[in-house]
């Protein structure tokens, strides 16, 4: 048993929806969050840059003696999980591979859809991992950056946002898939209105949400797993941008207005109070 927290990294407000699942499902953990606001979004950049980035957000979080680390951000698990998990002395879990196992159970016609940033698209991370396991699958690629900027500037449930996601998602409309990965963790705040563009006959895989069932079990595994809810700590909050935005955000989804959120200075050492 271990009552240490569990770190989650992303590169906004997005890896929430991740934290939101471990919540759910593992209740007696140990959530330390640290979301980098101030430099997102992260499909656009370099993949160093993305790295370096991520070492950042990791560096912090070790020197909270985190026992494991979730990488609730799409992008920064195809750019950096390997060189992590190389390094790290504890359990690092991507998003990407379990999405692909849940896009695989889903799909009857082996015709997969994936919407995600422009650098999750470009690395092909999510293609060539499907393609891997099942080489008769067809995946159709769709980078969706504005559906970040929605979610980040909290307007994901206006009837402007109905209008941007059907309009981007008329891009499936000939391809005849039947299921649609969420290939980035801001896009599971947008479920309801991809759901109604993409109809009932597809189905939407939430990465992030499959990505905690992996968690539990390599907790157990490892003899990780917190099983004192007594005990339990103070869930923490940090973020490279605005600390009132992100709480009145994360609050708002994780239905918790009293978050313990803290704002992180970027310096060319890194992330500090």
């Amino acid at each position: 048993m271990s009552k240490q927290a569990i770190g989650f990294i992303d590169s906004g407000i997005g890896g929430i929806t991740v934290v939101r699942e471990a919540l759910r499902q593992l209740p007696n953990e140990t959530v330390y969050y640290v979301g980098d606001t101030a430099r997102m979004p992260y499909g656009p950049r370099p993949t160093e840059e993305v790295i370096k980035f991520t070492w950042e957000m990791v560096n912090f979080l070790l020197t909270k003696d985190i026992k494991m680390l979730v990488i609730a951000c799409n992008t920064a698990t195809a750019a950096a999980l390997p060189e992590l998990r190389a390094k790290l002395d504890i359990p690092v879990i991507g998003v990407i591979a379990p999405g692909v196992r849940g896009a695989l159970r889903s799909t009857k016609n082996k015709r997969i859809g994936v919407i995600a940033t422009e650098g999750t698209v470009k690395s092909r991370a999510y293609a060539d991992a499907l393609e891997a396991k099942d080489k008769s699958v067809v995946v159709e690629q769709l980078a969706c950056p504005e559906f970040v900027q929605i979610v980040e500037a909290n307007q994901y449930n206006t009837a402007h946002t109905t209008h941007v996601v059907e309009e981007k998602l008329q891009y499936f409309a000939d391809k005849n898939i039947d299921t649609l990965v969420l290939g980035c963790t801001h896009f599971p705040l947008l479920d309801v209105a991809i759901a109604a563009a993409m109809g009932p006959e597809v189905k939407l895989v939430n990465s992030g949400a499959v990505a905690i069932e992996n968690v539990s079990g390599v907790l157990d595994e490892a003899g990780l797993s917190n099983v004192a809810p007594v005990e339990r700590q103070l869930d923490e909050y940090y973020t490279t941008g605005s600390a009132s935005v992100f709480k009145m955000m994360a609050g708002h989804w994780l239905d918790n207005e009293d978050l313990n959120v803290r704002h992180l200075n970027i310096t060319s050492d890194g992330l500090v109070l």
